[in-house]
């Protein structure tokens, strides 16, 4: 039987499916899953359980910013524009949010 914390979690978290890979995104603040205000700009480990990831990473997600911020790159096809599958997936929740990796490199 499954515990009523499990169906009503007390913290967001999402499972993961990048690549083939399991993976847990989440956050340790609880206003995430009641509070739309603060989906502004908030914090998410990501942990992988691969051997290629040495420690959970720190993303920082902020939905309230604009293309236009972003360091001009290369064309939209050339390798530089292409970002992290977990980018991506971040994106499909949060449409046009930008993710920082706070000095870790991008490995998934």
């Amino acid at each position: 039987q499954v515990s009523p914390a499990l169906r009503s979690p007390r913290f967001p978290v999402w499972l993961c499916s990048l690549s083939g890979r399991h993976s847990v995104l989440f956050s340790t603040d609880c206003r995430l899953l009641c509070d739309w205000r603060s989906e502004r700009r908030f914090q998410l480990y990501f942990c992988s359980g691969q051997p290629e990831q040495t420690r959970t990473a720190l993303l920082t997600v902020d939905t309230h910013s604009h293309h236009w911020e972003e360091a001009p790159r290369e064309g939209p096809c050339s390798p530089g524009r292409r970002r992290p599958a977990l980018e991506m997936a971040i994106r499909s929740r949060w449409p046009g949010a930008t993710v920082s990796w706070n000095g870790t490199d991008p490995f998934f």
